[in-house]
């Protein structure tokens, strides 16, 4: 496994890898590694590809300094988690290789109500900082596919939109998210959780496919009412529950026929934030 933390040796070696006509599967993190980002490197593996993965604390994207200073690092034990899966190689940059001084690199796109619904309301700058340098790192890796997970579902929207609004040939590859026995999403916040809030914590699964499985009866307003009064009654601090259409993220429309359902939520857990989602059959 090749380790890089230049942008110009990473980018000699891929050039190597093309030459000998490999095709390249690209994986952003932010580290604190788990089964979720594990799948996601065998997922690139299957489709015959190098993998590559990222480990980047991208301080653009958290609007709340204490959340970025409380986020997880743990690159030894990624390392060791990436090399157990054989990956093939891992970009470590520092915040000075990605944003070097005096060079403005802010994507300006318009991704209109994608961005400011659900999560953009509640982190506002969120999604312009994450298109901002998952497109940094794709100018640098220039990978053919992008592989995200489905848990953060709004983030991959924008991302497709992203790669649609620059007419981008890579392509973009989703996958399911990654739980734990007890149906929790997998995520790098769950070390965060007390021992009686990662006991209460799959509850959030449970309410989430309750509501999906009640979506084709439709009453949507009353369906994410009902999951967010329980969320409380549980001890959870809900910020919304929402029935969007896939493809818009606006909330779904009673008798639209031709959508594609999601049930996403967001809950405190004490001071810990999760997210999650399911799709609707």
């Amino acid at each position: 496994m090749q380790i890089f933390k230049h942008i110009v040796d990473l980018q000699l070696w891929l050039a190597t890898q093309r030459k000998a006509g490999n095709p390249i599967a690209f994986i952003p993190t932010m580290g604190a590694l788990h089964q979720g980002h594990l799948t996601l490197v065998e997922a690139g593996q299957q489709a015959g590809a190098l993998t590559v993965v990222s480990i980047f604390v991208n301080p653009t994207q958290f609007n709340d300094p204490k959340d970025l200073e409380k986020y997880p690092r743990t690159p030894e034990r990624d390392l060791e988690l990436l090399l157990g899966v054989k990956c093939d190689a891992v970009f470590m940059p520092e915040v000075s290789e990605m944003y070097p001084p005096g060079k403005s690199l802010t994507l300006h796109l318009d991704f209109g109500t994608m961005e400011q619904v659900m999560e953009g309301k509640f982190r506002p700058g969120h999604f312009n900082g994450m298109a901002t340098v998952v497109k940094r790192l794709l100018d640098i890796v220039q990978p053919d596919q992008l592989y995200m997970g489905q848990k953060d579902y709004q983030q991959l929207s924008i991302v497709r939109q992203m790669l649609y609004l620059l007419g981008s040939t890579v392509e973009l590859v989703m996958v399911p998210t990654v739980r734990e026995k007890d149906g929790l999403a997998m995520s790098s916040r769950n070390v965060r959780l007390s021992t009686e809030m990662r006991l209460k914590a799959p509850l959030l699964f449970e309410i989430l496919s309750k509501t999906a499985a009640l979506v084709p009866k439709g009453n949507f307003r009353s369906l994410e009412q009902l999951a967010m009064e329980e969320l409380k009654q549980e001890g959870f601090a809900p910020e919304y529950v929402e029935i969007i259409d896939g493809k818009t993220l606006l909330p779904l429309v009673e008798g639209n026929v031709g959508a594609f359902p999601v049930v996403c939520m967001a809950a405190w857990a004490d001071e810990v934030r999760l997210i999650d989602n399911v799709l609707v059959p």
